[in-house]
């Protein structure tokens, strides 16, 4: 699945993101570019929302895609919140978050590969319980 991007609504002083799909090796410079142009027309001390609700998988790439907004708001005095993780996309986060990266995985295909069966085992348990 490709990578669909929103923007809903536009506003300098507060917008919101919408991810659908997958944000990887082969999509994150679709989000980057769009990232890009959204945050040259926000505000300074704006805050930009990451609704990732649709979002169904997060590779290492992503992650920095995500990174590399945030920092890029810190550095205009914004701030960028994400929200509605779907179960697998929040265990990435959570992982990378807790425990250092570079300390585990030889490199970034070993983490993706990782990371991808960690989000499909935490789907297809939700497919299961409804």
């Amino acid at each position: 699945m490709a990578l669909n991007l929103r923007i809903d609504p536009f506003s300098p002083r507060r917008s919101t993101f919408y991810l659908e799909g997958r944000l990887d090796a082969m999509s994150f410079g679709q989000f980057d570019q769009e990232a890009e142009k959204l945050l040259q027309q926000m505000d300074v001390g704006s805050t930009l929302v990451l609704d990732l609700s649709a979002l169904d998988y997060i590779s290492s790439a992503g992650l920095r895609s995500i990174a590399k907004a945030r920092k890029a708001m810190r550095a205009r005095d914004g701030h960028t919140l994400l929200v509605n993780p779907q179960a697998q996309v929040r265990k990435v986060f959570d992982i990378v978050k807790a425990v250092p990266v570079k300390e585990i995985f030889q490199n970034l295909r070993e983490l993706d590969e990782y990371l991808d069966r960690i989000q499909r085992k935490i789907a297809n348990e939700g497919e299961e319980l409804e």
